[in-house]
């Protein structure tokens, strides 16, 4: 456990620093409002679950991290229904005039990542979602209850 506590704060140390410091890509601010954003995380993992992703669970990262304010991650069946929940996700996104700024890890299907700027979908296989333990990494997030 100490272990994966030094790997979280090296993390965050590397996304403060790195925040910071200028860069060459110049990530896009975000176009919606917080509360839309959220509705928006939420809008995704019920779609996510009613895909069949299990363990959906939704962070509210606002003042913990620079990259974006949410994150919803779950966890695939297999490679390929990962691949169809993420181009569901995306046409999600698509559906409101706001596609995705970037998706990637399509090919490997064991880390996919759709990326709205200010949400940030991570589906996972069950290896690497235990492995990365991102709700641990940004356990300083709040967990959004958006089940019914």
């Amino acid at each position: 456990m100490p272990e994966k506590a030094a790997r979280a704060k090296a993390v965050k140390s590397l996304a403060r620093q790195r925040a910071a410091q200028p860069t060459l890509t110049v990530r896009p601010p975000a176009t919606r409002s917080a509360e839309a954003a959220r509705q928006f995380a939420i809008d995704a993992a019920r779609l996510m679950t009613d895909e069949k992703c299990e363990d959906v669970v939704v962070l509210d990262l606002r003042g913990v991290s620079p990259v974006c304010d949410f994150f919803v991650i779950g966890t695939g069946t297999s490679d390929r229904q990962m691949r169809a929940v993420a181009d569901h996700v995306e046409q999600l996104g698509k559906s409101i005039d706001d596609p995705p700024y970037g998706v990637n890890g399509l090919e490997e299907g064991v880390w996919i990542i759709v990326d709205f700027v200010d949400v940030v979908v991570h589906l996972f296989d069950a290896e690497r979602r235990l492995y990365y333990d991102l709700e641990s990494l940004w356990g300083d997030g709040t967990a959004v209850k958006w089940e019914h």
